[in-house]
């Protein structure tokens, strides 16, 4: 997928009337999940993503230690916008990066992610019941 078709699948998703809030919103997310992953574990993950966005999870300072509301707090600040807000900018753009990647890699992801951290796999979880 390319950058501007990536971006314009959040910016729908989210329902945001411009794409610069579409933009601050997926560097927020994944800057922040670029700090909570380990490094290798980033690079991985930002392999499938388009180069302007992969970006945003490697430059981070990877392997630090927080929990879900922690990660929403940080999501948060950087998109400026409020804690509700933030966690479901981080269902969304997980859903989407999630679409991108291999199953396994969407597991290697989790398997570094505490259980408090299942509600950013939601839109996921919830796919995979409609499927069943």
């Amino acid at each position: 997928m390319q950058y501007k078709d990536f971006m314009g699948q959040i910016q729908s998703r989210l329902e945001l009337p411009e794409l610069g809030r579409a933009v601050r919103a997926t560097r927020a997310v994944l800057t922040t999940l670029g700090e909570r992953l380990q490094a290798g574990e980033a690079q991985d993950l930002a392999g499938s993503l388009p180069m302007e966005v992969d970006y945003y999870l490697t430059s981070a300072d990877s392997g630090q230690r927080f929990d879900y509301d922690e990660f929403v707090d940080r999501v948060a600040e950087r998109a400026n916008v409020n804690k509700s807000d933030a966690a479901y900018y981080g269902k969304v753009v997980v859903g989407l990066v999630s679409e991108l990647i291999s199953r396994g890699e969407v597991e290697d992801v989790r398997g570094q992610l505490t259980d408090d951290y299942q509600y950013l796999f939601a839109l996921i979880d919830a796919e995979e019941v409609e499927e069943e």
